[in-house]
């Protein structure tokens, strides 16, 4: 059907409808400025049943309108994350009347709240809706554990840095449950927790973990105290042995070592071991959100995989946290955040992620090196999206894909500025020690960059040539060019492996680190032969770009049937591979697409391909340097 209006008329209704200027929010912008009084916040986390947390604040104002933002970039998620969709039955009240609010039209976190005179006092009311399944979002409260996060729970006055906003909290928690946290304890009474004034940049950095199976274990190395807060969903699960605390103090031990000062007046590592809260690993200055497998403890050398996680987010007190790339470093939750130098946020520290799991003991030397030979392969054959898109492209993935599941990950690439950004520093590692003459290693930028101001955990931004500059300090070179180079594509990055020694190689062996991670996702490996990831129920995970299956016409969420006339099994799938290597004959598998059954043939001849390193003769061995306890 043709429109009925001429294209004159047409043009000119479009002018009118569209704006001159881009309309804008009317929020106050932050201002270095102290907040005038203290904010009262107060949670309700007794509901189990309903997953509600009940909220209630209390706040000084004065007359004309007031905006109240809900976070909406929160640290350590480098997006915007902010679940202000699950907040609801929201009431604002001055001297027992309610009063009326309204949504800022162009910022959906801003609430506006016109304030009469004569009310020196607000009281607002809220509930957070937790997920109630893992598809609504991350589960946070459950029958035996909760885990409340400020954000979640508080509104804010717009206009202020939030270290400008002192917060009073407490929490009432369901009956006899233990608690762990950051944020320093004032009193309890009963099941109701009150905990002592912070700025509000620290109370949302203060995560509260509850349970009603808890237990505790002292890591502190000298004055300060670092504690191990373990809930689980069943006692049994928080049975340590002395040997295995052992290796968690040495963490502490080395990281200490490594860094010479700490950011932190005592530390809480809280650590979730279950099977229905939601899965987790986010770092702040004083502690850090963990989960893992209720046989974290109990299964010691079955679930070696999970362990370089706390590690990670323990590393990231200093790298993250206290020094922090300056696009980073906002005023408040919900002004933007910049992500250009997460490759040393997250990319330094997976880098010694798995460093001080070796180093500690909570991995073995096999173990690393399984698992860094994993790494290497994934960007050495893995990663062919690396040849349209640039490591550092992938900083902006948080925004851009939000971590949701993608069709080829492989070839769109998501957050590699983590393994990616660990190669790099891998490389750097051995550049300083071969321009050093092995007098230096990347641990001697490590204590430059991040080891200053002990006891401080007062942000300190950083941007590029603050990275270049003080590995410049440590050993002279042309760094811009060294990291741009990798970061923009131009080198490969994988050169970090020959240069410490060692070499990438594949073969039919499966390492522990490919067991390990069958055993977890139960699954099937065959990226490097196949060119896929299957279920153990033959369903096709993710599929290499133009790999052998790619290009027979198999793509993700397919499920393999048959494999050569016999019913699917990952025995059967790895057999075919193996006995194709002396057969000429292709593997024909057949696949169930929606409601379509279709054999495909896989012309592939080489046999089951899982990497590992070997030593390069001839070379220095400085990895082995690298992972040796200090």
């Amino acid at each position: 059907m043709k429109n009925p209006v001429s294209p004159i008329a047409l043009a000119v209704l479009c002018a009118l409808a569209t704006p001159a200027v881009a309309q804008q929010s009317s929020t106050p912008p932050p201002q270095d400025v102290p907040y005038p009084g203290t904010v009262h916040l107060d949670v309700d986390a007794t509901d189990l049943q309903h997953r509600i947390f009940k909220v209630r604040e209390t706040m000084p104002v004065t007359a004309g309108e007031l905006t109240l933002l809900y976070p909406e970039w929160i640290p350590g998620n480098h997006r915007a994350s902010g679940q202000i969709n699950k907040i609801a039955g929201i009431k604002f009240t001055a001297n027992g009347k309610p009063l009326d609010w309204k949504r800022d039209q162009y910022d959906v976190y801003a609430f506006k709240v016109q304030i009469p005179e004569g009310v020196s006092e607000l009281q607002v009311e809220f509930d957070y809706l937790s997920p109630l399944a893992p598809n609504q979002g991350r589960v946070v409260m459950t029958p035996n554990m909760l885990n409340l996060q400020w954000n979640l729970t508080t509104l804010y006055p717009a206009g202020y840095y939030s270290r400008q906003i002192p917060i009073q909290a407490s929490v009432k928690l369901p009956a006899g449950w233990s608690y762990a946290t950051a944020a320093e304890t004032a009193s309890r009474s009963g099941d109701t927790v009150e905990f002592k004034t912070l700025k509000w940049n620290v109370l949302q950095d203060s995560p509260l973990y509850a349970g009603k199976y808890y237990k505790q274990f002292d890591l502190s190395v000298g004055d300060t105290p670092v504690k191990l807060n373990v809930f689980a969903d069943q006692a049994k699960s928080l049975e340590a042995t002395p040997e295995q605390i052992a290796k968690h103090k040495a963490l502490v031990e080395q990281m200490y070592k490594l860094y010479g000062a700490h950011h932190y007046d005592h530390y809480d590592f809280l650590l979730a071991l279950t099977n229905q809260l939601g899965g987790i690993g986010l770092e702040h200055h004083r502690s850090s959100e963990n989960s893992g497998s209720p046989d974290y403890f109990t299964k010691w050398d079955e679930q070696w995989a999970g362990r370089d996680l706390l590690p990670h987010e323990f590393n990231h007190s200093w790298d993250g946290k206290f020094r922090r790339g300056a696009d980073l470093a906002t005023p408040n939750f919900n002004v933007p955040m910049g992500d250009s130098l997460l490759w040393v946020y997250e990319g330094q520290t997976q880098f010694y992620g798995y460093v001080m799991a070796a180093r500690s003991g909570l991995w073995s030397k096999d173990q690393t090196m399984a698992a860094l030979a994993n790494v290497a392969a994934t960007y050495a054959k893995g990663r062919p999206g690396l040849q349209w898109r640039a490591l550092q492209d992938t900083t902006n993935d948080p925004s851009i894909n939000k971590r949701q599941p993608q069709s080829y990950r492989n070839y769109q690439l998501s957050e590699d500025y983590y393994s990616g950004g660990q190669m790099v520093w891998l490389e750097a590692d051995a550049k300083i020690r071969e321009l050093s003459g092995g007098k230096k290693s990347i641990d001697d930028f490590a204590k430059a960059f991040f080891g200053m101001d002990n006891g401080s955990y007062v942000v300190k931004p950083y941007v590029f040539q603050d990275v270049v500059d003080t590995l410049n300090g440590v050993v002279a070179y042309d760094w811009t060019t060294f990291l741009r180079d990798r970061l923009d594509g131009k080198k490969p990055l994988t050169g970090g492996i020959e240069a410490s020694g060692w070499k990438l190689v594949f073969n039919d062996k499966p390492s522990v680190a490919i067991k390990a991670s069958e055993g977890r996702g139960k699954y099937v490996n065959l990226t490097y032969s196949l060119g896929m990831a299957v279920g153990n129920d033959g369903d096709v995970g993710d599929v290499l770009w133009d790999s052998p299956a790619f290009q027979a016409g198999i793509a993700p969420e397919m499920t393999i049937v048959a494999v050569n006339g016999q019913s699917f099994s990952p025995d059967v799938i790895k057999d075919a591979v193996t006995a194709a290597k002396t057969d000429k004959a292709a593997i024909e598998l057949l696949v169930k697409n929606l409601d379509q059954y279709t054999t495909y043939k896989l012309d592939y001849h080489g046999g089951l391909q899982y990497p590992s390193l070997e030593r390069l003769p001839g070379t220095k061995d400085t990895l082995s340097q690298l992972l040796q306890a200090k």
